[in-house]
């Protein structure tokens, strides 16, 4: 069950996080923002309620927003990512899955 509220977490704030972008042309997506990002913290705290530590809970949240966000970017909005910028992201999600690893044992 902590997987698939991690899950809601990660898929809420990333949501939030374009209709940022979106509102700048249109307000009407600040809803959207607002209730994307409390639906993100609401699902982190019922991960951190589950017992899912900390560290791990915040590194899996926080770096798959960065890489779903980069990667939905440049669907939605056609941002550039350049091969260093996948470098960077592969390295951040090693890192984390590296932290998860630690935290196994």
């Amino acid at each position: 069950m902590k997987w698939i509220l991690l899950a809601g977490a990660i898929l809420s704030g990333v949501t939030a996080s374009l209709s940022l972008k979106a509102a700048l042309d249109n307000p009407v997506f600040f809803i959207a923002v607002i209730l994307g990002y409390s639906a993100s913290f609401a699902f982190l705290a019922g991960v951190l309620r589950k017992g899912l530590g900390l560290g791990v809970a915040y590194g899996i949240w926080a770096a798959a927003g960065v890489a779903l966000i980069a990667l939905a970017g440049r669907v939605f909005f056609k941002e550039t990512i350049t091969p260093v910028m996948m470098l960077r992201l592969g390295l951040i999600i090693g890192g984390v899955l590296l932290i998860e690893l630690g935290a196994a044992h």
